[in-house]
């Protein structure tokens, strides 16, 4: 195994066994929040302006 893959992705220190591959809770708990606020993003292609939901309709219906 690389150094790079037993270590820490969110600070760099040696993984742990239990957390892998984070150091400990802390750390993953750090980058499961950068998830769910958005940090992270997978990169995907852009909805067009007509299916973007608003208050009049939702995503799946398109307005009359």
């Amino acid at each position: 195994m690389s150094p790079k893959a037993s270590s820490c992705p969110v600070c760099g220190q040696p993984s742990a066994a239990e957390t892998r591959p984070f150091c400990g809770k802390p750390c993953r708990d750090r980058d499961l929040l950068q998830w769910l606020g958005e940090g992270y993003r997978v990169p995907g292609t852009l909805v067009a302006d007509e299916m973007k939901k608003s208050d009049d309709y939702g995503v799946d219906s398109p307005p009359d």
